[in-house]
């Protein structure tokens, strides 16, 4: 895996650097991408569709290379590269209504501008294994959401990746569902939805919002959702 050369992540105990000197990011290198996947940590939420966001994660891991190895502000953390692009990978493990304190405390240490920061997450009601990559927004319901954009003081303007889980059938509670693991069949389309989504975050990283929003947000895509 390649190294930064002067970018280091330090424990989440440790103070804040005082100085340029201290600081794990010097102010004239090209500051990372921050990639958040959402999702609750522990075995038992493995493979949910709440945790959609985590397995986007780590499919981006696995494709670029990058080990998701240092556990840092609340949160598993990987650093990387996506061509020649610094990027971090986050995976919040505060649960998922308070993902805020993981992310907001990422993004103000290392002074990621917010429109370097891409959430990854689950969405109701986006069709099943459907991508869509927009720039900005509210939470729509989504207390993971809801959280970091309280994390940051109300900001909504910081890119989001949301991958559809659809609605229950019938009287399924949503909590229930959203918990519910994906089954052999769902998992095979969401490999290709992963695969999707590896693309647009290389084109993200690489190439700018513009061309990675045409990439994902396909017109058929769009008439689906309304």
């Amino acid at each position: 895996m390649t190294r930064y050369p002067n970018f280091s992540i330090k424990n989440s105990n440790s103070s804040p650097p005082n100085t340029a000197e201290d600081s794990p990011v010097s102010l004239s290198e090209k500051k990372p991408w921050l990639i958040v996947g959402l999702g609750n940590p522990g075995k038992k939420f493995n493979g949910t569709r709440h945790n959609v966001g985590f397995m986007m994660v780590d499919a981006i891991a696995e494709a670029e290379g990058i080990s998701i190895n240092t556990a840092s502000f609340k949160a598993l953390i990987g650093k990387g590269f996506i061509g020649n692009v610094p990027v971090m990978l986050a995976k919040p493990q505060t649960f998922m209504n308070a993902s805020g304190e993981s992310v907001g405390a990422l993004v103000s240490y290392y002074k990621i501008p917010l429109k370097q920061v891409l959430v990854i997450f689950d969405d109701l009601d986006l069709p099943f294994a459907k991508l869509r990559l927009l720039p900005k927004g509210g939470h729509g319901g989504h207390n993971g959401m809801r959280s970091i954009i309280d994390s940051l003081k109300g900001s909504r303007d910081f890119p989001r990746l949301r991958i559809g889980i659809g609605r229950p059938q019938g009287r399924m509670d949503t909590i229930n569902y959203v918990l519910r693991p994906f089954n052999k069949q769902e998992r095979e389309e969401l490999e290709f939805t992963f695969q999707q989504g590896i693309e647009a975050v290389r084109i993200l990283t690489l190439e700018g919002f513009d061309k990675s929003a045409t990439y994902v947000n396909s017109a058929k895509a769009i008439e689906q959702i309304g």
